[in-house]
């Protein structure tokens, strides 16, 4: 495949507009937006082939192209990948509202080079909720929607207060001047994309909140087609506030007082008191690292501790799979997954997800087994679960003991799990990111203040708090507690030859739910096992299990696939499966060293870069 150009990428409006000459100054950044917001032809099942990029200096790859210009910018007048990333997600807050924001959370990956950092802005349950939160009037857990939508599903936004935290530690330029991208594009509009106008389309229960109401849909009641131009003056405002005064402008106050009287005054109430938003704070974790045998050698892969579960299950899957004879196998002549490959990988993943059902919760709460997370991933437990593969699929598997105790938890029952954004950045001071951000649900819990969307995160909590012989579930809701997520923000390094962690080699992540997990370990296994570029690995079919089905990407394998799979036992689904994965790699590229970046061609991601 012939490598792009260096910032080759596919909206040439946007392009010219990034080409800055006012933005040499690293001590001051003044954000021009583009002259048109650019529109790309893809919906939120679409298909839009993304040619991949070629940067030699930094790059950003982010979920919107109006967004990755203002991270873009942020790189050329000389920030670095923080002051990128609070640019990227003030602009996603805007232009893609139905996916994060202000109001949600976020997992942040961080490398210097000299430390590596997971900032931890997952939101929290309010202090008197209880864990018969989601339990109705009739003693049972309540359908899934009838707790997202309202007040009762809102948990303590995180974001934020996060971002200020880690800017204050790591950025270069001045916050104020990073929020402007935003509150520009807040003031003088932006243009509709196909995919947020096909999720309204697609939507159900945000007309029902008047202020959303007046905002996503006309008179009429109809969602505001593509191209159409919105305003957000509301959040304009607050963003203001927040290049202000941080954090305390969304947190304390008059807007924390307006957050708390919407989800309290709601139908279906939260319990959320000014007291739950001031008092959030962000958690410094220390990153969850394991070595991987990839393609002949060793790399460090590198994700988030729990509360996520990626990182676990992701080194789960693919150390098991590490041990089989999937390991070894290539795509066939298509490039596609083979049968028997899809055979090996999704028992692994049935193992991972048993795993994660029975164990993984936020750490302040739930003790890991053996004392350490890193149980979950000792070679000698990973092969023994690899040991349970066989030519018949397990159909469902159950959880192992890493441990000499047993923990005394019940597995949490499978629950639906869905939003999200991904960003990646690599900056040219040596520092590099992973940032997955999420209100959840596509437009959260569909409640609209002061022109931003509230999470439901505390749907990513178990309904049911305690199992049918009542033992309980270690991700039941609990107050101030952390709900457990699927967020994978991924930063993979070379090793050194004396086994120290060496260079970066690739960040990258994805939006999806539970299945955050097969999307990023299908772009790792691609990368480092198959050498292909990260755009490559991105447009390679969809699959996975959560410990059920096997589930493939619909109309991506041939049906000799989908039938051989059955003829091992495995129940198949076929179905959308709507990835958002950004990666970056590092690459010589005719021996000159260069960043790769790939963007989702289901989505409607860019990646920018010099």
């Amino acid at each position: 495949m012939p490598m792009p150009t260096p910032r080759l990428f596919a909206l040439s409006a946007l392009a010219t507009a990034t080409l800055l000459a006012g933005c040499a100054s690293s001590s001051h950044f003044r954000y021009t937006p583009p002259p048109a917001a650019p529109i790309t032809p893809e919906g939120g099942s679409g298909w839009t082939d993304k040619p991949g990029w070629a940067t030699e200096k930094f790059a950003v790859a982010a979920a919107n192209p109006l967004a990755t210009d203002a991270g873009y910018q942020v790189l050329k007048a000389g920030g670095n990948a923080i002051d990128a990333a609070v640019a990227v997600q003030m602009v996603l807050s805007l232009v893609e509202p139905q996916s994060s924001g202000i109001g949600g959370g976020a997992f942040l990956l961080h490398s210097s080079g000299r430390e590596l950092v997971a900032w931890d802005g997952r939101e929290t349950a309010p202090a008197a909720a209880t864990e018969k939160l989601f339990i109705g009037a009739d003693g049972k857990p309540m359908p899934f929607y009838d707790g997202v939508v309202g007040g009762r599903s809102v948990g303590v936004p995180g974001t934020v207060r996060m971002l200020e935290q880690a800017h204050r530690a790591h950025g270069r330029l001045p916050w104020a001047q990073l929020i402007q991208p935003a509150i520009q594009l807040a003031e003088q509009g932006f243009q509709v994309s196909p995919r947020l106008a096909t999720m309204l389309a697609n939507e159900k229960h945000l007309i029902k909140d008047p202020v959303a109401a007046k905002y996503f849909y006309d008179a009429a009641g109809k969602p505001w087609p593509v191209g159409h131009v919105l305003k957000n003056p509301e959040l304009a405002e607050v963003l203001r506030g927040i290049a202000a005064r941080g954090s305390a402008a969304l947190l304390q106050g008059p807007l924390a007082q307006a957050i708390v009287d919407k989800v309290t005054r709601h139908a279906n109430p939260g319990q959320m008191t000014l007291a739950d938003l001031a008092n959030y704070q962000p958690k410094r974790r220390a990153p969850l690292c394991h070595d991987l045998a990839a393609a002949g050698k060793t790399v460090e892969v590198c994700g988030f501790p729990p509360p996520s579960s990626g990182a676990i299950a992701i080194g789960q899957i693919l150390g098991i799979l590490a041990q089989t004879p999937g390991a070894a196998m290539k795509p066939d002549a298509a490039g596609l997954p083979t049968a028997d490959w899809l055979h090996y990988y999704t028992e692994a993943a049935r193992l991972a997800f048993a795993d994660r059902a029975q164990y993984v919760a936020d750490p302040d709460f739930v003790q890991p087994p053996a004392g350490s997370w890193m149980s979950l991933l000792d070679p000698a437990y990973l092969k023994s679960r690899a040991a349970l593969i066989g030519a018949q699929s397990l159909k469902v598997a159950q959880p192992g003991q890493p441990g000499a105790l047993k923990i005394g938890f019940a597995p949490m029952p499978e629950q639906p799990e869905y939003g999200t954004s991904h960003i990646s950045i690599v900056d040219a001071h040596g520092n590099a990111l992973a940032m997955t951000t999420t209100i959840e649900d596509a437009f959260g819990a569909r409640q609209m203040v002061k022109g931003f969307l509230l999470n439901n995160e505390l749907t990513d909590f178990s309904f049911a708090p305690t199992s049918a012989d009542g033992q309980p579930i270690a991700n039941r809701v609990q107050p101030g507690k952390r709900p457990r997520s699927s967020m994978a923000p991924t930063l993979v390094f070379e090793k050194n030859a004396d086994g120290s962690r060496g260079p970066l080699l690739m960040s990258g992540g994805s939006p999806g739910g539970a299945l955050i997990i097969h999307y990023t370990a299908k772009t790792l296994h691609g990368v480092l096992n198959w050498g292909l570029t990260p755009q490559q690995a991105i447009n390679l079919p969809n699959f996975g299990s959560t410990n059920g089905p096997s589930l493939l990407e619909e109309k991506k394998f041939p049906p000799a696939t989908v039938e051989a799979l059955r003829t091992r036992g495995a129940e198949v689904r076929e179905m959308n499966m709507t990835s958002g994965l950004q990666a970056i790699t590092r690459a010589n590229v005719h021996g000159k060293p260069m960043w790769l970046g790939g963007a989702d061609p289901r989505r409607e991601g860019v990646v920018l870069g010099d």
